[in-house]
C-alpha cells in the first residue's frame, strides 16, 4: 500500500469512527502494513494536526472530546424588548 493510500485509509477510519483510539500496533494490524510505514503515516497525521498522541500512546483525533460550546443568548433581554415595543 502506498503512503498516500494509507494516509487516506487511516484518515477515513478516524472520520468514520468518532472516538477511535489506536496504538501503533493496532493501526498496523488494522491496515495490514509494515510498522515503519504505519508510523510515518500516523506521524504525518499528527504533524497535520489531524491526530494527536495521548499520554498512553494511543493515536486519537485531535478534536475528540472537544465539543464547542454554543453561544448563550440572553432570552430574558429578548422578551423585555418584545414587551417594550
Amino acid at each position: 500500500m502506498s503512503h498516500s493510500a494509507l494516509l487516506t485509509r487511516i484518515r477515513g477510519e478516524y472520520l468514520e469512527m468518532p472516538g477511535l483510539r489506536l496504538t501503533l500496533a493496532q493501526a498496523q494490524r488494522l491496515c495490514g502494513v509494515e510498522p515503519i510505514l504505519c508510523r510515518r503515516v500516523l506521524d504525518a497525521l499528527v504533524e497535520a494536526k489531524f491526530l494527536c498522541v495521548t499520554t498512553s500512546g494511543h493515536y486519537a483525533r485531535l478534536t475528540t472530546g472537544r465539543h464547542p460550546q454554543p453561544a448563550k443568548a440572553d432570552l430574558a433581554a429578548g422578551l423585555r424588548a418584545l414587551k417594550a415595543s
